[in-house]
């Protein structure tokens, strides 16, 4: 359970929170992708995870030795959602090869683009800059869907608006892929605000909403998102691909209605 499942869970009533299922994975069908790093790299591996034996691999996962916590810890994973990992290049005694995850030449897009396509598709459906940095995915499809969905869904009675937030999550990770390409693992952070139209209406929190907002109408909000995401880069000029993405709400706030105020959206 995440700092974020957490927090909302606690901010149900008792009657309505699910027995917690810690998450696990089956080590004997992981398949570990560990870089041979050079002095002074930090440490770090990726690992493609199975819920259960037998089972096709269902997350990517990030694990990276934290010298100040004197411990391993897992920094980031990514939902696969069914899309296949790409061949990662191994070397003859089965080592990956981390490669510059931005500013790298042999690559058609670095972290900082695949980053800013992302919250392209969010904040415009992807009319910018996603549809043009990654190639169709189910993935990229989904992230363009919770923005042509949430759009719409106020009517002309609000407005839902997403954009990118200060991200303190800016640790990347590359591994170089058989095809001369890589691999790369990297998080954002984004807004969703959601607003009346005009005075007299409201916005009532859903349960869900009850750890950050309390179960008091607003007339907007302004929930924010934190998500790990998994691209395929190509190393000549093709669009990318994004094979995966997480996310999790870690904020909402907003201004409380007036009291007087009593229609609804």
């Amino acid at each position: 359970m995440s700092v974020s499942d957490y927090t909302e869970t606690e901010g149900l009533p008792k009657a309505d929170r699910k027995p917690y299922k810690p998450w696990s994975y089956d080590a004997a069908s992981a398949k570990l992708y560990i870089p041979r790093l050079v002095g002074g790299q930090g440490r770090w591996f990726a690992a493609a995870l199975s819920d259960d034996k037998g089972k096709a691999l269902s997350r990517l996962a990030v694990f990276a030795e934290r010298p100040q916590h004197k411990r391993w810890e897992l920094v980031s994973v990514v939902d696969l959602d069914g899309q296949a990992l790409p061949d990662v290049a191994l070397d003859r005694v089965g080592y990956a090869t981390a490669v510059a995850a931005d500013g790298n030449k042999q690559l058609a897009a670095g972290a900082d683009l695949l980053r800013a396509a992302v919250l392209d598709n969010f904040a415009t459906g992807g009319t910018n800059t996603g549809t043009k940095v990654f190639a169709p995915t189910k993935a990229s499809k989904q992230q363009v869907k919770v923005h042509d969905k949430a759009s719409t869904r106020y009517g002309d009675q609000g407005t839902t608006v997403f954009a990118g937030a200060a991200n303190r999550h800016k640790d990347t990770y590359a591994l170089k892929t058989t095809d001369g390409g890589a691999l790369i693992l990297f998080s954002h952070t984004h807004t969703q605000t959601d607003a009346v139209a005009h005075s007299g209406l409201q916005i009532n929190p859903g349960k869900d909403d009850r750890a950050w907002l309390h179960d008091v109408p607003r007339t907007s909000i302004t929930y924010t998102f934190v998500c790990n995401d998994a691209a395929t880069v190509p190393a000549k000029a093709e669009p990318s691909r994004l094979i995966g993405y997480t996310c999790a709400r870690t904020d909402a706030s907003g201004p409380p209605v007036a009291s007087w105020q009593s229609d609804r959206v």
